[in-house]
């Protein structure tokens, strides 16, 4: 899987630059860091794709029976 990375070091010293202290400075590079663990990428995207067509034709094959059922039990009545 594809990870996006940055450089923590050099992030601190351009938000250290820009004013922040040294504590909000580590702070924000830590948020942005945690961050990436809750991006998806286009494997993850890709997989959850399939595992939903995979389910939706599970689906299609349940509601299949149940029509040929409900055919066959309304066949039953009428003959």
């Amino acid at each position: 899987m594809s990870t996006i990375t940055f450089d923590t070091l050099e992030f601190t010293r351009k938000l250290r630059d820009a004013g922040f202290d040294e504590k909000q400075a580590e702070a924000v590079v830590r948020v942005m860091a945690d961050a990436q663990t809750a991006l998806v990428t286009r494997e993850h995207f890709d997989i959850k794709i399939e595992l939903l067509r995979a389910e939706n034709s599970h689906t299609r094959w349940m509601l299949g029976i149940i029509i040929a059922l409900a055919v066959a039990n309304f066949a039953k009545q009428l003959f």
